[in-house]
C-alpha cells in the first residue's frame, strides 16, 4: 500500500515518516555496506563438482594436512608464493582399481571479491584439469575455459608462470596472476607432502 505523506494526517505522519526514513536508511545501509552478490555466478557445488570429476569413484574421503612452520617455508620455496593458511584440505578418490585422483576446492580474492576454483590432480602429480565453481568478482574478470584448460597435464616447473606456459588473460591480469599462483601452492604441497610420502 502507498502512503502519499501530503493528506497523511499529523499524529500519522509522526509515527509513519520516522518509519519510512529509518527502511530507507537501512536500504542504504545494505546496498553500501553488504555485498553485492547480484553479479555472483555459482556453477557447481563441492559435491557436484567432485562427482562430476570422479564419475567412476567409489567412495570420495576429505583428507587435511596441518602444516608446520617447516612446511610453510618449504612451499613458499617451492611455490614461489605465500602460504595463507596452514591448513590444507583435499579430496581423495578411490575406485575399483585404487586412487583415481586427488581435487582440492578453495577460494581466494581476486580483487575484493572471491573466486571458487577446484583443481584436479592426476597420480602422477600432474593437473588432469582446472575449473571455477563460483566467481564473485564482475563476469570481465573470470577466466575462460580455453584458458584454463591451459592448465590441463602441467606440472609444478619454474616455466608455469604467467607469460611463460600460462598466457595473460587479456583484461583480466590479476586473475591470471591470482590464480597460477593458487595452483602453483596447490602443486607444491602434493609435490612434497602428499605424493612425496611425508603425509
Amino acid at each position: 500500500m502507498l502512503i502519499n505523506a501530503r493528506v497523511m494526517s499529523l499524529p500519522l505522519r509522526r509515527v509513519f515518516l520516522p518509519l519510512l526514513s529509518g527502511a530507507t536508511a537501512l536500504l542504504a545501509f545494505f546496498l553500501l555496506v553488504i555485498p553485492d552478490v547480484s553479479m555472483a555466478k555459482v556453477f557447481a557445488t563441492r559435491d557436484e563438482a567432485l562427482k562430476r570429476a570422479f564419475p567412476q569413484a567409489t567412495a570420495i574421503e576429505k583428507r587435511t594436512l596441518y602444516l608446520d612452520p617447516a612446511d610453510v617455508a618449504r612451499m613458499e620455496k617451492m611455490s614461489g608464493a605465500k602460504m595463507d593458511s596452514r591448513l590444507f584440505t583435499y579430496y581423495e578418490a578411490v575406485g575399483k582399481s585404487g586412487v583415481l585422483g586427488y581435487a582440492v576446492i578453495a577460494g581466494h580474492a581476486v580483487r575484493t571479491k572471491q573466486e571458487v576454483y577446484m583443481v584436479v590432480i592426476a597420480p602422477s602429480g600432474a593437473i588432469d584439469f582446472l575449473e571455477i565453481l563460483a566467481f564473485y568478482e564482475p563476469e570481465e574478470y573470470m577466466p575462460p575455459k580455453r584458458w584454463l584448460a591451459v592448465f590441463s597435464g602441467k606440472a609444478l616447473t619454474d616455466a608455469l608462470r604467467p607469460k611463460q606456459e600460462i598466457p595473460m588473460i587479456s583484461g583480466a591480469t590479476i586473475t591470471t596472476y591470482t590464480l597460477t599462483s593458487e595452483v602453483r601452492k596447490t602443486l607444491a604441497i602434493f609435490n612434497a607432502l602428499v605424493l612425496g610420502g611425508k603425509r
